[in-house]
């Protein structure tokens, strides 16, 4: 490592943990004879190492990096396939992580913090190559432009969300509001941002024109995230109200743009900004939760498809994998999980649980299973208990 790169890299934190539950090796099957869907080398990895909690992660567009985001200051780099070995760790944050995005094109990961900072990283080298720093409170949220010229929009407890321009220095642009702004989002033709507050509504931003030209209400209590849908045509809005909503931003859409309310997750006194995400196809929708659970949604149906338990604290976010059926989750525990969303994938058919290796800490597996969902196995060769206990055997 060269010495320059000391103060934005480290190598991986000794002591750093992965663990494997379940069946080895890409693409294996199942003892039920089921094929495996997704290239995890097991359907549920667990990934350890931050020392707080973890508030955000992503994965890179090509799938095979996860970024994340925690308390501890640090933004850590893990390999999705083979063991999840973190690989690298960018310094440079003076207070906690907030929020990470990756750049179309997956060579920088922007990332927002109570510092006041919004910070670009180039991935390959590890350098921290921009610092923005003119946000005179905490930055909550960041979202970098999804084509057209490099440009940034963070949101700031400051009430002013800002625009960058990644080939210029400072703000190319400052949009004041009334509040407090918790979460940004640029438009896909990258000629709007949203902004949403504890104001509880959601903004549209004109940059032509330099002002809002729409507002979108329906939430009851302020908005802790946004994500534009991959096709660009619906924003996905989650409000503490434990409400998400789909809405319209297609042109000519109708008045009442709010086309989808979807119920079932919780937020809690801690008052965390709770993240939402899209699946690839825009199918479904994830959110973090405070009861501990990971939510996806259809989003035809606005059913709960998957309820999954495994984390110990609130889940910060929960992401989908941009091409394979995997999700991934962070909490305040300083977890992170990687699991298969595959149904054949059920503790209660595969009695082939595996122990943790003697020494190792304990493990905990969630199942992705249509009909229920479970805590599975440490190395006390004791069930956890959540909604159903499982027999001591399929533990041995």
């Amino acid at each position: 490592m060269q010495l320059e790169n000391a103060l934005s890299i480290v190598g991986p934190r000794p002591g750093m943990e992965w663990s494997t539950v379940l069946f080895s090796g890409p693409q294996a099957t199942a003892p039920n004879g089921k094929q495996r869907t997704s290239s995890l080398e097991s359907p549920i990895m667990l990934l350890t190492g931050h020392q707080s909690a973890i508030y955000t992660m992503k994965f890179n567009p090509a799938g095979t990096v996860i970024a994340s985001g925690s308390h501890d200051k640090e933004i850590f780099l893990w390999h999705v396939h083979g063991e999840c070995k973190n690989f690298m760790v960018l310094k440079g944050h003076k207070n906690a992580v907030l929020d990470l995005q990756w750049t179309t094109d997956g060579s920088q990961i922007i990332s927002a913090s109570p510092d006041k900072t919004v910070r670009a990283w180039d991935v390959e080298s590890g350098k921290q190559i921009k610092k923005m720093a003119e946000h005179s409170s905490f930055v909550n949220s960041c979202c970098p432009s999804r084509r057209g010229p490099p440009l940034v929009v963070s949101g700031s407890d400051d009430g002013t969300a800002k625009l960058w321009d990644m080939r210029q220095r400072g703000a190319i642009q400052t949009y004041p509001d009334k509040y407090q702004i918790t979460a940004v989002a640029f438009s896909d033709a990258s000629d709007k941002i949203f902004t949403g507050g504890i104001d509880n509504d959601v903004k549209v931003w004109d940059l032509r024109r330099n002002e809002v030209t729409m507002t979108l209400q329906g939430h009851q209590d302020m908005i802790t995230d946004m994500q534009l849908s991959p096709d660009g045509s619906y924003l996905l809005t989650n409000g503490m109200d434990c409400k998400l909503c789909v809405w319209d931003m297609r042109p000519y859409a109708p008045q009442n743009r709010c086309v989808k309310i979807l119920e079932g997750h919780q937020h809690n006194f801690e008052k965390n900004l709770l993240k939402c995400s899209w699946s690839p196809d825009g199918s479904k929708v994830s959110a973090g939760s405070s009861d501990r659970m990971v939510y996806i949604w259809d989003t035809t149906s606005r059913r709960i498809l998957y309820k999954l338990p495994g984390h110990t604290g609130s889940v910060n976010e929960c992401v989908f994998h941009p091409s394979e059926p995997i999700i991934g989750s962070c909490s305040s525990d300083k977890q992170i999980y990687l699991g298969s969303l595959e149904p054949a994938f059920s503790f209660f058919d595969d009695h082939s649980v595996k122990r943790a290796t003697p020494g190792c800490v304990t493990r905990r597996g969630l199942a992705p299973n249509l009909s229920g969902s479970i805590f599975v196995g440490n190395n006390n060769e004791q069930a956890m208990e959540h909604q159903w206990r499982v027999p001591l055997q399929l533990l041995r």
